[in-house]
């Protein structure tokens, strides 16, 4: 059986100015993202996720947004969210929090950068899952704290800390292979 392409999902600070401050580390991730081929997933919201996909749509790579609003109105009038950083944006309708399990289910690696709260969230939700993980280090926020929990997970076997996005991607993508491989299944590489 064959599996489409790799989700990943960017999970991090919906800050503009923590996006502003790590504008190299998005470069980077963003054009590792293009050059491995894989579809991007993000929460269709402001900061490092919205540079990210601006980014790797501008390097023509497809992204898709998951929105905590029931629709586009909703998402710009009542959440100031942006519609023009994602190819396409699905509405939830479920909240921040029902978007974030949305999210998570929806890709195969989470990355994490910097963040708040609902990066917290996202991780945990991640975690719980046993999703592949990985944690973009020297980035700020939670993303240099949630080591710390690890010890409380039951599932975190699949967590990787890194401060280089292109290893941090080699890395997940290897933990990645490796489970679909113990399942049977092929990744489309196009």
């Amino acid at each position: 059986m064959t599996v489409a392409k790799i989700k990943v999902g960017v999970m991090a600070a919906a800050e503009p100015e923590v996006a502003a401050r790590l504008d190299r580390l998005v470069d980077e991730l963003s054009r590792e993202i293009t050059r491995l081929d894989l579809l991007l997933l993000t929460g269709a919201t402001t900061g490092v996720p919205d540079a990210v996909s601006r980014a790797v749509r501008a390097r023509g790579a497809f992204t898709i947004g998951v929105s905590p609003a029931h629709n586009a109105r909703e998402h710009t009038d009542g959440c100031k969210l942006p519609l023009d950083a994602c190819d396409a944006i699905i509405f939830t309708g479920f909240g921040y929090k029902g978007r974030n399990v949305v999210l998570v289910r929806s890709v195969d690696i989470v990355l994490v950068v910097a963040g708040g709260m609902g990066t917290l969230n996202e991780f945990t939700i991640a975690v719980d899952e046993g999703k592949v993980v990985g944690v973009l280090t020297g980035t700020g926020g939670i993303a240099d704290e949630v080591e710390g929990l690890l010890p409380h997970a039951k599932r975190a076997d699949h967590v990787f800390f890194e401060s280089r996005p292109s290893r941090l991607l080699e890395v997940c993508l290897a933990r990645y292979q490796s489970i679909v491989e113990l399942e049977g299944r092929k990744i489309c590489r196009e």
